[in-house]
């Protein structure tokens, strides 16, 4: 399935998830699992989080933040209100197909 996910852009040029594990470095073209990973202060939600639209109006955007085209395979399906972007997906694998903003 195809989705779009709001990342953080390193110096180095490398990807990482924006809040939760943001040690984690993401390469274009390869498949990452979700893995579990409780972060202090944020709500335990399993999954990667994917944006059926490149709209995200609750988060900050540009700056150190690219939008990239996803392949994922979906677990669920949230419908968030319009102010959060709208459809949210809970991905438990994902595959970075193109990056924006770049």
């Amino acid at each position: 399935m195809i989705g779009y996910k709001l990342f953080r852009k390193r110096k180095d040029g490398t990807l990482g998830p924006l809040f939760i594990n943001r040690k984690q470095r993401l390469v274009p073209g390869e498949w990452y699992e979700y893995q579990p990973f409780l972060t202090p202060g944020y709500a335990f939600r399993p999954g990667w989080h994917i944006c059926s639209e490149m709209k995200a109006p609750h988060l900050r955007q540009g700056g150190d933040r690219v939008w990239a085209k996803v392949d994922f395979e979906p677990m669920d399906r949230i419908e968030r209100p319009e102010s959060q972007g709208g459809v949210w997906y809970l991905g438990s694998w994902i595959k970075i197909l193109e990056v924006y903003n770049d």
